[in-house]
């Protein structure tokens, strides 16, 4: 009697693999389990074959999307940006800067980011601050930004 079965997984399973993986599983957790969940599905040459193509495909396209993000890391490093606060004449502003100002300030140069991406401590003093920006991909950029007093 078969106690084991080839099976692809439909989803990522703890302890056991990642999407599109083919597993050989004891047939009792593949009836019991797996199956009714709709976590894996019966490996035949055909879906083995359907689901290499797909893993490669998925491949191919993270590759794609981690060229784009450094491109984009590239354009980002050695920016400057220039914003203008209300400060007093110590040179501290009367708030921190919000993070939309640098998004606007960005946005102008032709880059897009979200105020998600930007991560930087609050910043409450003129002049010029590193600010780091996180990418996709784990991806890292920095910016120069330099903060002026505003004109009355």
């Amino acid at each position: 009697m078969k106690k084991a079965m080839k099976v692809i997984l439909l989803k990522n399973v703890p302890n056991l693999g990642q999407e599109g993986d083919v597993k050989e599983v004891a047939l009792g957790y593949v009836r019991n389990f797996l199956i009714p969940r709709g976590l894996a599905e019966e490996a035949t040459p055909e879906k083995i074959k359907a689901a290499e193509e797909k893993k490669a495909k998925k491949v191919q396209t993270a590759e794609l999307d981690l060229a784009k993000a450094q491109e984009l890391a590239s354009k980002f490093n050695g920016q400057v940006i220039e914003v203008s606060a209300r400060a007093s004449e110590e040179g501290r502003l009367y708030a921190a800067l919000p993070l939309a100002k640098i998004v606007a300030a960005l946005k102008a140069k032709g880059l897009e980011v979200s105020k998600d991406s930007i991560k930087s401590s609050h910043i409450k003093e003129i002049g010029e601050h590193l600010v780091k920006i996180e990418l996709e991909h784990n991806l890292e950029a920095t910016i120069t930004l330099i903060i002026n007093p505003e004109v009355k």
